[in-house]
């Protein structure tokens, strides 16, 4: 299936489509089948997706239950740069009312262990949405190039690689290299793409290359956000001008 690709001028535009599409699918789901899953990403990418998501009206996050992307591995939950806290504070907090369950993974317990806990919690098939973002060298949650793309447990322990490590002092999350963690709790790319719908949001030129790469060039464990282009089920992603720069076509 071919991924929808849609640019926006600013970060703004972008997070109110991408939560508003999020929001609607949540809605057509609920309707449907009287219960959702979801899966949520962190990261600058999400912000704005988010705040539109949290802010939509409509959705009864009481039959939703939301699952963690990826984590650092031995991160404290109070860590300024925690997944955890991110989706606390801007997500799970400012939720109008309650999720009927929110699987957070837990960094400061044994990795192997927490992989195993979260497989058992995941849905026998597949989730109803993912939101999703893509890393400045190509990565999808924390599954850093050459991503496995075979493996069919849910979780992994993955190593980070140094583009992505860099990434995450660029944003401000940590004050040198030497401070992030060389590790992490990530889903799979089998299992991210086992989701019915994927919303990916990404903005800035920070990501232009990453975006050509993953639209334009081979599907490849090299730019793991390749993968998107092989999935069975609908794919949109969100870009701005600036993420879209460098595609030799834009949506």
């Amino acid at each position: 299936m071919q991924v929808q690709v849609i640019v926006y001028a600013d970060p703004e535009a972008l997070g109110r489509a991408a939560g508003g599409e999020a929001a609607d699918e949540l809605r057509r789901v609920l309707a449907a089948k009287g219960q959702a899953t979801l899966v949520v990403a962190t990261g600058a990418s999400q912000f704005a997706t988010l705040a539109a998501l949290v802010a939509a009206p409509g959705i009864d996050w009481s039959r939703v239950t939301a699952f963690h992307l990826d984590e650092y591995a031995g991160l404290s939950a109070d860590h300024p740069a925690s997944f955890r806290r991110y989706l606390r504070e801007r997500f799970v907090d400012r939720l109008p009312t309650p999720l009927a369950a929110f699987h957070a993974i837990d960094a400061q317990t044994d990795p192997a262990g927490e992989c195993r806990r979260l497989a058992g919690l995941v849905p026998e098939g597949a989730f109803d949405l993912a939101l999703i973002g893509i890393g400045e060298n190509g990565h999808l949650a924390f599954n850093d190039p050459p991503a496995d793309f075979t493996t069919t447990e849910p979780y992994l322990v993955v190593a980070l690689d140094e583009a992505c490590r860099r990434q995450q002092v660029g944003e401000g999350w940590f004050r040198d290299l030497a401070s992030v963690p060389t590790h992490a709790i990530s889903m799979s790319v089998r299992r991210i793409m086992a989701s019915r719908r994927i919303v990916c949001s990404v903005p800035d030129a920070r990501k232009a290359t990453a975006v050509k790469d993953a639209l334009e060039g081979p599907v490849s464990p090299e730019c793991p956000a390749s993968i998107l282009r092989e999935a069975v089920n609908p794919v949109s992603m969100h870009l701005d001008t600036a993420a879209a720069g460098r595609l030799t076509a834009r949506g």
